[in-house]
């Protein structure tokens, strides 16, 4: 895989299946418009999948419950998303909606008729929405923002206290008009679903609706008619994905914890009962063994059991758990799909299931399960295998204290001996997986060997694996990296005298790490949207006044003893320093502040900033900075390995 081929990187998201019915969006990054365009698929049960819908940036598709209409966003040009609505059997596509910064995810009512969504609206005088005179003004115009609480922004979104995200409904049997909200502008809310007699939406919602600063969230109950909100259950931390099934029954997703220390806490899957007061919820899996990933997706009925994915040694597994189950370890719950995969999403329609998996050597395809069978009916990854794919080889390593750790490699083609790079993953608690990793591709075919961990911190080996460096960065995961690195030096076609290290975030942090201490092992590091000063972290990062906290501690002298930064002096090897301008979650005073120290301590060092991007660059920035940044890694490894 080259830099450009990020052009083929076609991934489908999450499906919608009705009957024979099954649509997905699919969305890749277009270059030359240096955006990413998509559009809904209908995928034949036979396997046969083609266009549906021909916008620029068709996605999110939901089917009405009786069949008849197909709900999704549009986006044009580089306008936000907009609702549209389109029935079944053909005909164009009707908009619902015009919202200055667009439209969420479509859940439609029991009644066919009523969709449910959430939209940030923003105060008169922001956002290009006119002020209350008519006035529109240009962002560096805008009043002044009061700012009285912590969590006031986030990264990739912006300021939240001047758009919140509020529920709206829907009817698509009457002509477009203005929309009102049902609910205020005092907290955000996310996560719309309907009760089964569609009288009422629950939505996830901060703790005490918004007066408490802390991530906490519970789940409240909003008449679809208007009306107050209503505490319905009270979670043990935080709620992430819902659904309710027709006995009343809320299943949900969250982790147990109590703020602020929230930190490498694994979610769980909930059950509570609706009823006059707020629900207390029990627990159907074990804490320790079991990793509920909610982004796949809601927990979603199959028969007797709830269907959820679980992230487990680095495959997204989709699970049985059964509705009576308490507190099931992991061996417990039977495997539907996603060994050596990761399912990315899911939906059950009857006894049917669609499934986005990806592989080694797929960014995702449909997969429909029957019973025991299951058929793959999509093959979006084929134009990125036949400019050529490089297999995942699994690695296990023991620490120096005699910890399993557990890892990749790959290699590039031929017999070498290749170039090595160590490459760290974000997070901490989060994993490589088994799908398709465009970076790693991307390196092995300009000759790379490159080395993947999951070292203590991670996700998915167990809670206490990724509570392991809970006031301990820089200890035990330093010595699974070097540990896993030195088992892949030890397979033949491998250069151990040309090793690079990189990775960003809490890789970029590690990256600095290695680089001061174990800069021995190393002939150059690249880090990028890294957190390298800790106390500095706390008073600028979006999330950095919990996180720090949680993770490292409120002492001075320990954020100190634990920030990369102090060790810079140490640092003897070529280093790049590589930043987004707009980065709110590790902000760009990270980088320059590392930059200023290595400059000043007569290192080779360089620092590269990319305008106009934040924190999730390499993943979802826009395609042409997408491919700079490649060309820019490829060059730096070509100068110093």
């Amino acid at each position: 895989m080259r830099p450009t081929d990020i052009d083929l990187l076609t991934t489908p998201g999450a499906p919608a299946l009705h009957g024979d019915l099954l649509l997905t969006g699919v969305s890749a990054p277009h270059a030359e418009g240096n955006t990413y365009r998509g559009a809904l698929w209908r995928i034949g049960l036979d396997g046969e999948a083609r266009q549906w819908t021909h916008g620029e940036r068709d996605s999110a598709p939901a089917v009405s419950p009786d069949g008849r209409w197909v709900a999704f966003l549009r986006a044009e040009a580089k306008a936000s998303p907009q609702l549209h609505v389109i029935a079944v059997d053909g005909g164009d596509a009707r908009r619902l909606t015009d919202l200055p910064l667009g439209a969420g995810q479509p859940v439609w009512a029991p009644d066919s008729r009523r969709i449910a969504f959430t939209a940030r609206i923003p105060e008169p005088g922001r956002y290009g929405v006119p002020t209350e005179d008519g006035e529109k003004l240009e962002p560096a115009e805008e009043a002044p923002r009061r700012i009285t609480r912590f969590d006031y922004r986030i990264d990739d979104i912006g300021f939240l206290r001047d758009r919140p995200e509020r529920l709206f409904v829907v009817d698509v049997t009457e002509p477009a008009g203005d929309l009102v909200p049902l609910t205020d502008d005092r907290v955000d809310v996310s996560g719309p679903v309907w009760t089964p007699d569609g009288e009422r939406i629950l939505v996830i919602a901060q703790r005490e609706w918004g007066a408490a600063e802390t991530e906490e969230t519970d789940l409240y109950a909003v008449p679809a008619g208007g009306g107050e909100p209503v505490l319905v259950v009270r979670s043990k931390g935080g709620v992430e994905n819902a659904a309710v099934t027709g006995d009343g029954t809320v299943w949900f997703i969250g982790a147990e914890y109590t703020w602020p220390y929230g930190e490498a806490r694994n979610p769980g899957l909930w059950a509570a009962k609706l009823s006059d007061e707020p629900a207390t919820p029990r627990r159907l899996t074990d804490a320790e063994t079991v990793h509920v990933v909610s982004g796949a997706g809601a927990p979603a009925v199959l028969g007797d059991q709830l269907l959820v994915a679980v992230l487990n040694r680095g495959a997204v597994e989709l699970r049985a758990v059964p509705r009576d189950a308490e507190e099931a370890p992991l061996d417990k719950l039977a495997v539907l799909a996603g060994e050596r995969a990761a399912v990315r999403s899911f939906i059950v329609d009857g006894g049917r299931v669609a499934a986005v998996v990806a592989r080694p050597d797929s960014a995702g395809d449909v997969v429909l399960i029957e019973g025991d069978a299951q058929r793959t009916l999509t093959d979006f990854s084929k134009p990125l295998r036949e400019r050529g794919i490089r297999p995942l080889e699994e690695l296990t390593a023991t620490a120096p204290d005699g910890y399993p750790v557990h890892g990749w490699l790959v290699r590039p083609e031929g017999e070498g001996p290749h170039p090595v790079l160590l490459v760290v993953h974000g997070g901490p608690f989060a994993a490589y997986d088994w799908g398709l990793f465009d970076e790693a591709q991307v390196y092995a075919a300009a000759g790379y060997a490159v080395v993947l961990g999951n070292p203590r911190g991670s996700a998915g080996y167990g809670q206490s694996h990724g509570r392991a460096i809970v006031r301990a960065f820089g200890t035990v995961d330093a010595d699974d990296l070097l540990a896993l690195l030195d088992s892949a030096l030890e397979r033949p076609g491998l250069d151990s005298s040309r090793v690079g290290v990189m990775g960003g975030s809490y890789g970029g942090f590690m990256t600095t790490w290695l680089a001061a201490h174990h800069g021995e092992r190393f002939r150059a590091a690249w880090s990028e949207r890294a957190v390298n000063a800790w106390d500095s972290m706390v008073g600028s990062s979006d999330i950095g006044w919990s996180f720090v906290d949680a993770y490292i501690g409120d002492d001075l002298q320990e954020q100190l003893n634990r920030s990369p930064l102090t060790y810079a002096d140490r640092i003897r090897i070529p280093f790049a320093v590589v930043h987004s301008e707009h980065d709110w979650r590790c902000p760009v005073e990270q980088a320059q502040r590392l930059y200023v120290a290595l400059k000043r301590a007569g290192a080779d060092v360089e620092m590269l900033l990319f305008p106009g991007e934040g924190h999730e660059l390499s993943r979802s920035g826009r395609p042409r900075h997408r491919i700079q940044r490649f060309e820019a890694v490829l060059g730096w490894w070509a100068r110093h390995l």
